[in-house]
């Protein structure tokens, strides 16, 4: 708490001290402290998305799972114990279970589909267009190991574009969680979505620190922290990484505005506009290709509807490499302290 100067009033009319006073007084109703998340356990959103479907497994008959051989890193396998007979175990063959989801969608089946993110859209890019997209069918695409924290798999298994890829297509609705609790809200509130939808996780442990009881409510933003200086609006691991900017940024004197953007399509643009027409700058972070991901979308937005400085958090348009998730964070520039030097940096240019 800042001490109080004293305030030298004399030789000023009794009227005047008053509304100094009251200035004063203002001014230390305006100094706050940001919203504090904690957390007692850190999980991988990848196992969200296994609770999630184990539970769908019990509310909704038509829920049926498929799989191309990755049923331990999906974590399947609860939803499988309870119900065998709605899994369908396709195996390396990508392209083919997309397919099989598509034919399910038809007999009024909701089918998810579970592999890596690079294998979830890169390779079976044509089917999911022809097929589920154009088609419009209610096929739930689910994506484990996105980004470039699936560690030391390296580039061949990482995908830095699929946001790019799967928010083009027309109907497509995609989501990107940013903790276990919101993966397994968002699985089960899509199975009651009618429509594709693209539902992208990761594989390393991150802190759980949103509400166990939560309703995930598709293209709604979530205010992390209320904030008048700088916006920094987030999506999927890089939510955590700016609570932890956020904290640095107000030991600085900087009262951050947090947005978690899990939904990236339809986006939420009400609230980002809000937002930045009240603190007039804006960094969006993501764990993504800065080329056609959450950036974008924003940068769109406010090139239509108002104007304001903007800075990237995210992979400079390039591959990732094999390493730790750590250590690709650190390289890449996707951690807190990266997201405290973009907002430094975008305040100075409103």
């Amino acid at each position: 708490m800042l001490s109080e100067a004293p305030l030298r009033t004399k030789n000023i009319p009794n009227k005047l001290k008053k509304s100094l006073r009251s200035l004063r007084l203002n001014n230390h109703q305006q100094i706050k402290t940001m919203k504090k998340y904690t957390y007692t356990e850190k999980k991988d959103t990848r196992s969200g998305f296994g609770a999630g479907l184990a539970e769908l497994a019990d509310k909704n008959p038509d829920v049926v799972a498929l799989c191309a051989d990755l049923i331990g890193s999906l974590k399947m396998e609860k939803f499988i114990e309870k119900v065998p007979e709605r899994f369908f175990q396709i195996g390396i063959a990508e392209a083919n279970m997309i397919g099989i989801a598509a034919g399910l969608a038809i007999e009024g089946k909701i089918p998810f589909t579970g592999t890596f993110a690079n294998f979830s859209t890169g390779r079976v890019y044509d089917q999911i267009r022809q097929s589920v997209a154009y088609s419009d069918k209610n096929v739930k695409i689910c994506a484990s190991h996105a980004g470039l924290t699936l560690g030391e798999d390296g580039a061949t298994h990482q995908i830095l574009e699929d946001i790019g890829l799967m928010k083009m297509l027309p109907g497509m609705t995609v989501i990107n969680t940013c903790d276990y609790n919101q993966t397994k809200a968002a699985t089960i509130a899509i199975a009651d979505y009618e429509g594709p939808v693209y539902l992208r996780f990761g594989r390393p442990v991150i802190p759980v620190f949103t509400d166990e009881n939560q309703t995930f409510e598709i293209g709604k933003a979530w205010m992390v922290n209320e904030g008048k200086d700088v916006t920094i609006i987030a999506t999927g691991h890089l939510v955590w990484e700016a609570i932890k900017a956020g904290e640095i940024l107000e030991e600085q004197g900087i009262d951050a505005e947090i947005i978690n953007i899990h939904t990236i399509k339809p986006l939420d643009t009400e609230a980002i506009l809000k937002s930045v027409k009240k603190t007039g700058c804006v960094v969006t972070a993501e764990e993504h290709n800065r080329l056609g991901g959450l950036g974008d979308s924003v940068a769109q937005l406010l090139i239509t509807e108002y104007l304001a400085p903007q800075e990237y958090v995210a992979v400079n348009d390039s591959f990732g490499e094999s390493g730790t998730p750590d250590q690709l964070m650190e390289k890449y520039g996707l951690t807190a302290n990266d997201i405290v030097e973009a907002a430094k940096k975008v305040m100075k240019r409103k």
